[in-house]
């Protein structure tokens, strides 16, 4: 029978400090608590099903949880998170209708000792990406993470390292990796029809306002389990003025936009490149412009990666975009998205699901689009059932690839020195589509009126980097890779 909203959220919040008081966390209205290790959380059990648990759900992990209820071939059997009332949220938004609730649970080590789970979605805060991605493969779950994949430039790497020795599936959640319309696009960027492409660009023109400045610490939301919150962290509470979201903004925790949005644009470069390892050199100048905050990553970054025979530019903006930038391209103006320049033409992908190519004069070669985010959970659910991670779009070791282009570029950002603009580093300087990038930057500075008085411009370290070790010649950089995990929560290294 329908039960009533108040029933509903009374019976939400009473699984959830059920499962804090280390009670069964699957109770259901009129029907006695199950055990949490038992299958799924009282529903009755379709052995064709992928039994999967989303873990984080206070941002993109709520769209998880929405992709997996519309997957036919999936059951989500539990939902994790340190934070009880996002579990109240979406049970409201969802479950409403339904006496029998995916299980809450609160720690994420519970939840993997259940053998009734399969697979888990991951979208926590970034710095407990790869070790709980490693935890769920250890207990003989596949893993579907968000980006990047990491926190640092070592965690990608142990966490691929992990993966093949146990044969696990794990994707990282770059969603246009399998939109129909971006997978016809970088067909036609490899195909050789725009020929030789050697400069790719990965562009984040996406306004972040301030978080605030603020003396005291972040108000810990009731029932939250802050020493889980920190995880490998530190487990001090931050200086700012909200817990949730704001992370990212926040080294010890976050990457900045440089790992939080361009992790998509930098994965579909890097593949329109064809580049299977780290670059040869790195550098990146920015800072976090325009206003004095809490945050302590930049918002504004120009990154440069050099392989022998081809160029990355990230470009990533937070400030407002006051004046259109085109980069003399046709299509435009641009936002979020890539440009991969080749010898006979170029394509812009404007978006996560759509590209459209031009020649040099102009003239539109190609278009395409189409997709949307179910088929990237779909394509992890192709693979969980072949056991084949050559299935996976987005397999674990292009995600590291991908997401440790952020973190190079951070690691340099992190050694720079405050500049005044106007101030280049030589490396690549002689490229004319770096000489436009640095332009544009310049001027976009000059157009939001940024203070270097005040908010000061940093000039990265210049990185060389041994694709092979994937380790710097730089000391102090090579330390930058990795980072101090808190007792209890250390990376296990293969």
């Amino acid at each position: 029978m329908p039960i009533s909203r108040r029933d509903f959220v009374e019976t939400a919040l009473t699984l959830a400090a059920a499962s804090l008081a280390g009670m069964p966390a699957s109770t259901s209205v009129g029907a006695e608590a199950e055990s949490a290790s038992s299958a799924g959380s009282g529903r009755s059990r379709d052995m064709a099903k992928i039994r999967v648990a989303t873990i984080g759900v206070n941002g993109q992990g709520a769209a998880h949880v929405g992709e997996w209820l519309a997957n036919p071939d999936v059951d989500l059997v539990a939902i994790c998170d340190v934070d009880p009332s996002a579990y109240v949220r979406l049970c409201e938004k969802h479950f409403k209708d339904s006496l029998h609730p995916p299980a809450y649970v609160q720690d994420v080590r519970r939840l993997l000792d259940r053998k009734d789970i399969d697979a888990v979605s991951i979208a926590t805060p970034n710095h407990w990406h790869a070790l709980m991605a490693i935890w769920a493969m250890q207990s003989g779950k596949d893993v579907y993470v968000e980006k990047p994949c990491s926190h640092n430039v070592e965690e990608g790497r142990v966490m691929t390292q992990w993966a093949r020795k146990l044969g696990r599936m794990c994707q990282m959640g770059v969603q246009s990796r399998s939109m129909t319309g971006m997978r016809q696009t970088l067909d036609f960027v490899r195909s050789g029809k725009i020929g030789d492409v050697k400069v790719a660009r990965a562009m984040c023109y996406k306004p972040r306002p301030s978080i605030g400045l603020v003396d005291t610490h972040a108000p810990i939301p009731p029932g939250l389990d802050f020493d889980l919150w920190a995880g490998p962290a530190p487990a001090e509470v931050p200086t700012r003025k909200k817990l949730h979201y704001d992370w990212h903004w926040n080294h010890v925790t976050g990457n900045g936009d440089l790992g939080n949005q361009n992790p998509h644009e930098l994965d579909k470069a890097r593949w329109g490149l064809g580049k299977q390892e780290l670059p040869k050199r790195v550098v990146s100048v920015g800072g976090r412009l325009g206003y004095i905050d809490n945050g302590d990553t930049a918002n504004s970054q120009v990154t440069i990666f050099q392989w022998d025979d081809a160029l990355l530019i990230s470009d990533v903006r937070g400030l407002e975009i006051k004046s259109p930038v085109t980069f003399g391209l046709k299509a435009g103006p641009l936002r979020t998205g890539n440009i991969w320049y080749g010898t006979k033409g170029y394509v812009v992908s404007p978006s996560y699901s759509s590209g459209v190519a031009y020649d040099l004069d102009g003239n539109e070669l190609g278009k395409w689009e189409g997709g949307s985010y179910q088929l990237h959970f779909a394509n992890f659910v192709k693979a969980i059932k072949s056991r084949n991670h050559k299935d996976l779009h987005l397999d674990i070791e292009d995600g590291h690839l991908s997401s440790a282009l952020a973190h190079l570029g951070n690691v340099s950002w992190t050694l720079g020195q405050a500049v005044p603009l106007g101030t280049r580093r030589p490396l690549a300087a002689n490229d004319k589509h770096v000489a436009d990038t640095w332009d544009s930057f310049e001027a976009y500075c000059k157009e939001d009126n940024v203070d270097f008085a005040a908010t000061k411009l940093t000039l990265g370290r210049e990185l060389a980097i041994d694709p092979k070790t994937e380790r710097s010649t730089d000391a102090e950089a090579n330390r930058l890779f990795t980072r101090e995990y808190r007792k209890g929560f250390e990376l296990p290294r293969v």
